[in-house]
């Protein structure tokens, strides 16, 4: 049963996703932003493409699929646009000498298709299994914590070459590259907290000091 349609959705829903508009090229990009995070912020149990365009009118699995998978949009505009709006709000403005702290993050995957699968240990139930890591940022100032950047880790198994392809980053070099976003951005933090993972890397630790 279908249970709701993006036109359903309160005014203010449109008037955010507006803000968004000139990142996206085509009219059916705008469409689909809108689809899919109307479908992030719906009712269905499962957030996959399926479930989101079976349960709203008006949303079609295929053109859904191909907004995320082919479509020529850039997910680090769209964040980098997010940031800019959160910016502008008082009450999610970044203070001056914010915490940043840095994390990953280990769910279970199972299945191929999906982008940087691969057996690595999993913090989340203790031990290797198939799985995929993101490396995120977050920012903490005392009031309130909020997301800044996400990159995903490709694991070696997930790619051509292993460890030699040109794609592969260890998880302390995309944190690195996270931490050097927020600095170019011109938000300065007053500390970055890590994990005992990052902490035991030399070569992190002499790259966070410059």
């Amino acid at each position: 049963m279908k249970e709701t349609t993006p036109s359903a959705m309160p005014a203010c829903f449109e008037k955010w996703c507006c803000r968004f508009d000139d990142v996206f090229k085509t009219k059916a990009e705008k469409q689909g932003f809108r689809q899919y995070l109307g479908g992030l912020l719906g009712e269905s149990r499962r957030k996959n493409l399926s479930e989101m365009a079976k349960n709203a009118i008006g949303v079609v699995y295929h053109r859904l699929h191909h907004f995320l998978t082919d479509a020529q949009w850039s997910a680090q505009a769209v964040n980098e646009r997010r940031l800019q709006v959160m910016n502008q709000c008082r009450q999610t403005k970044i203070q001056k000498d914010f915490s940043l702290i840095v994390d990953d993050s280990l769910p279970r995957k199972g299945g191929n298709f999906t982008a940087g699968v691969g057996r690595q240990y999993l913090g989340e139930i203790g031990k290797t299994d198939n799985g995929i890591v993101t490396v995120t940022t977050h920012l903490y100032d005392g009031k309130k914590s909020l997301p800044l950047d996400i990159e995903l880790y490709q694991h070696s198994n997930s790619l051509p070459e292993g460890k030699k392809d040109p794609e592969f980053k260890k998880k302390p070099e995309i944190a690195i590259d996270l931490i050097d976003r927020s600095l170019a951005r011109g938000n300065k933090p007053g500390m970055v907290l890590i994990d005992s993972g990052y902490g035991n890397n030399t070569n992190f630790l002499s790259q966070l000091e410059e």
